[in-house]
């Protein structure tokens, strides 16, 4: 009867045993992992992490772990590129939501000076406009905190003003001279990556890009629908000074520009294996001129665009040579809450060039654009250093080149004479814009005749009252040289302190199409565009 019993339970036994096994074989260090795993013993650590260890338990004096962590993530991966970074906890979330295109907080944009938070403008539809916040208002506390005369950082009243939508914060603001409490309910606000869309000439569209983020396809498509219903047949996409972002927004959007089976970009590895990214439907702007505006701070994303633009002879690309950044990252994020941004491939543009510049070879990267201007590159197109990796042809016999960023087609000088004395001192100081923002708070009745930017571009003109309260307003700046003034840094001045005006009643829509207006690589573009009928 015995034998019966361990016969019938026997193979369920061996099920259990087996179960456990497997089981606990999963769960062993080094599963899943390619490795094999002796059982029972103690998993090997390698030599960075046993320093780590013994630093922390032995060291003689006490030391901040997570700082002596970071050197040591930093220092391993200067050996890498330029673009292996290690992002720490404290900074992962803003920069997730750059990308990501929102973040959580009141809706308000604001500086400080004389240790003063002032509201310099207030998002439409967002929480403070609901709240009754008005541009001009000076933040006196948030909370139980006092953020005027102590100190305060941008930072700090960015952390005081952005939490969890549908919570509360609690607002003390100087208006006219009279203290308000605004209590203000926290929103999704979004980060728009497109500054402008307007007609720049009757036909002619606009859109400048100031970086590639989750919700920028859709707010171009946004864009060329406003523009198709008023008349545009051309087009101008700005990417200047745009650093990039995700690859996937500028790949949808040249989509839109280019038409067949065509590939934009394809990226590759040496453990990534070659992915082709190539047009998938019709686009929504596949015929009309275009023309791509770059300089020296469009990489990555902006280079994808423009690159793809370039070799299928879509379009011109107007201005100067790009960055030079052809390195693709992926992040990964890591136990301790920060993140690792790792280089895992190079993209490469449809003729084949890779547009990464030199690094690691004693040249210097982070002074690359530096030593442009010291040997005139980007006075004079005959001094662009070519690195030409693939020698290529599009298919008009057009001659393009790769190996260091985007040469454009068209060459535009940039203006050296804008670093005088003075106006360098009005930049550094943000005197402009600080000086926009008082007169316009305190003129706001005056600018109510203007009905939008076209309006304001057209109409408005900088009073030689209005330049001589400025220059007043910057001698208090300790501003150098304003009784010496050349006609073109009177000009500047004048252009600027209109767009920064403009800033202020339309935000970056205004400043972009009055600041275009006397722009050098726009009116080339515009150029171009006419006699392309």
């Amino acid at each position: 009867m015995s034998n019966r019993k361990l016969n019938v339970f026997l193979p369920l036994l061996f099920a259990v045993v087996l179960a456990i096994g497997m089981f606990l074989g999963h769960k062993m260090p080094g599963s899943n992992t390619g490795g094999t795993t002796v059982f029972f013993t103690k998993p090997t650590k390698g030599p960075l992490q046993e320093v780590m260890d013994l630093i922390k338990t032995k060291y003689v004096d006490t030391l901040d772990a997570d700082k002596v962590q970071q050197e040591a993530i930093d220092g391993l991966l200067s050996h890498l590129d330029p673009h292996s970074i290690y992002i720490p906890p404290s900074q992962l979330q803003a920069v997730n939501e750059d990308l990501e295109g929102n973040f959580q907080g009141i809706g308000v944009e604001f500086n400080i000076t004389a240790d003063t938070v002032n509201v310099i403008s207030v998002l439409s539809g967002g929480p403070s406009e609901a709240a009754g916040v008005q541009t001009g208002d000076k933040i006196l506390k948030v909370n139980d905190s006092l953020v005027a005369g102590n100190g305060i950082t941008p930072d700090k009243i960015r952390r005081l003003l952005r939490g969890p939508a549908g919570s509360l914060v609690n607002t003390v603001l100087l208006r006219q001279q009279k203290k308000i409490q605004v209590p203000i309910k926290r929103g999704i606000i979004p980060i728009y990556s497109l500054d402008a869309s307007y007609m720049a000439a009757p036909g002619i569209g606009y859109i400048k890009i100031n970086k590639f983020s989750a919700t920028t396809f859709d707010e171009f498509m946004k864009a060329m629908r406003k523009l198709e219903k008023q008349g545009m047949v051309k087009l101008i996409i700005d990417v200047r000074q745009n650093p990039g972002g995700f690859m996937d927004a500028a790949v949808r959007i040249a989509d839109e520009l280019l038409d067949d089976n065509k590939l934009i970009v394809y990226t590759k590895g040496k453990d990534y294996p070659r992915t082709d990214y190539k047009t998938k439907r019709p686009g929504m702007f596949e015929h009309g001129a275009l023309a791509i505006l770059t300089d020296e701070g469009s990489a990555s994303a902006s280079e994808i665009l423009a690159g793809a633009i370039q070799d299928w002879d879509r379009g011109a690309v107007i201005g100067r040579r790009t960055f030079g950044k052809g390195l693709v990252q992926e992040q990964y994020d890591l136990d301790n809450g920060g993140a690792l941004r790792l280089t895992v491939a190079r993209y490469y543009i449809p003729s084949g060039r890779s547009i990464q510049k030199p690094y690691g070879d004693g040249t210097s990267y982070d002074e690359d654009i530096l030593e442009r201007f010291h040997h005139g590159e980007l006075v004079n197109k005959d001094s662009i250093k070519i690195t030409d990796t693939v020698p290529y042809k599009t298919a008009s016999g057009r001659r393009v080149y790769g190996g260091g960023g985007i040469t454009p087609d068209i060459f535009v000088p940039f203006d050296t004479s804008r670093f005088s004395p003075s106006l360098t001192a009005i930049y550094t100081r943000n005197t402009l814009s600080n000086f926009a923002y008082q007169y316009y708070t305190s003129n706001k009745e005056a600018f109510k005749r203007y009905k939008d930017a076209e309006d304001f571009t057209k109409n408005f003109q900088t009073s030689p009252a209005l330049f001589e309260e400025f220059k007043a307003y910057a001698q208090k700046d300790s501003v150098p040289g304003l009784q010496h003034l050349s006609s073109h840094d009177d000009l500047e001045i004048k252009t600027r302190l209109k767009a920064m005006l403009a800033r202020q009643l339309y935000r970056t829509e205004g400043f972009y199409e009055t600041i275009n207006a006397t722009d050098p690589v726009m009116k080339k573009a515009l150029e171009e565009l006419n006699r392309d009928r």
